[in-house]
């Protein structure tokens, strides 16, 4: 049986749905909005959350026709991907799969809910304590480690950096993963091949993943990171196995954002891919800001406990450092569904 036929059949029971729109400040300038879902039914309820980045998208989303008694929540997932959740062509089309997958994992907490059983139960899965790093802004890293020795960070890194902040983050030891941003297009966080870059995150962090470089733009940036394929690991480009399997060459392991995997079927589809072909996963957030935070943390716990998981308490993604915050690894939080 796979992952997806253990939870497709439970039945769901929704009487209603409400949604709560969250922003926030962030450090990095802009003003993070998602919106917490919420189904009610049964005496139960079920939360998700929508991670479009785009904040006008959260004026007023639309509420998909999901009342009612469902036979199983295979059937309701069927519904909502016959909807259009967005109000005319959203930004970028990735973010279709964001929402969905905000329906989705609220329809699968409320279905485990009236179940009385647990995802990793439901599974036959067992949890485990998570490990997570954080992904703050650069400047901070050295104030971050005063606080907490033992912290590992995912890293963005731009053509800007000196040679002197890059003394410093090597001089840490503490970076598990550079992302160089290589496979956006026309988003602000683009960053374009520069083979000074590519050379710097190769040769001076040489135990660092490398995740989504730009492969294709600029040969010079290709062939320096040639002798680095087992580094290389990707998450943007990533909608379903099928893209998995279009890379340019089987990774060693991947970023593994449930959000944009959108159904949960796809998304179970890719754990078990990842497992049978062998490829190490790990897991990230999308700056969450409701549910959606501890839902990838339980997913990580099941899936990619040992992992680089980008899926640090909310407290890391804030501004300035400070005491007080939960430190790795995570203890197994349930986040999907309840014992009865």
């Amino acid at each position: 049986m796979s992952l997806y036929e253990r939870v497709a059949s439970l039945p769901v029971e929704i009487d209603g749905a409400s949604l709560e729109r969250s922003a926030v400040q962030t450090g990095s300038g802009f003003t993070r909005v998602t919106t917490s879902i919420r189904l009610r039914g049964g005496g139960a309820a079920g939360l998700g959350e929508d991670v479009t980045y785009d904040a006008a998208s959260h004026d007023a989303p639309p509420v998909p026709p999901v009342e009612g008694r469902w036979s199983s929540f295979d059937e309701l997932c069927e519904r909502l991907a016959a909807c259009d959740l967005f109000r005319g062509p959203p930004p970028q089309p990735v973010y279709r799969n964001y929402r969905r997958w905000a329906w989705e994992s609220a329809a699968l907490d409320l279905a485990l809910t009236q179940a009385g059983t647990r995802l990793a139960a439901a599974l036959e899965r067992e949890p485990h304590a998570a490990r997570f790093v954080a992904s703050p802004r650069t400047a901070t890293v050295p104030r971050w480690l005063e606080l907490y020795p033992s912290l590992r960070f995912k890293l963005d890194p731009a053509s800007s950096w000196e040679d002197s902040l890059v003394d410093e983050l090597v001089a840490t030891g503490a970076v598990d993963v550079l992302d160089l941003k290589g496979a956006y297009r026309g988003t602000p966080v683009d960053q374009p091949p520069d083979p000074r870059l590519y050379r710097l995150v190769a040769e001076r962090f040489p135990e660092a993943w490398i995740e989504d470089p730009n492969l294709v733009d600029d040969p010079e940036c290709a062939a320096i990171l040639q002798p680095h394929r087992d580094r290389i690991t990707w998450d943007a480009v990533l909608h379903s196995v099928d893209d998995i399997e279009r890379l340019p060459f089987p990774p060693r392991t991947i970023n593994v954002k449930p959000s944009r995997f959108g159904g949960v079927r796809e998304l179970f589809a890719v754990y078990e891919y990842c497992e049978r072909e062998g490829i190490g996963m790990y897991g990230g957030g999308q700056f969450e800001l409701g549910p959606g935070r501890p839902q990838i943390q339980y997913l990580a716990s099941i899936f990619h406990a040992a992992g680089s998981n980008d899926v640090a308490p909310g407290g890391y993604n804030e501004p300035e450092p400070r005491a007080g915050l939960p430190e790795p690894p995570l203890p197994v939080r349930h986040a999907f569904g309840t014992e009865s």
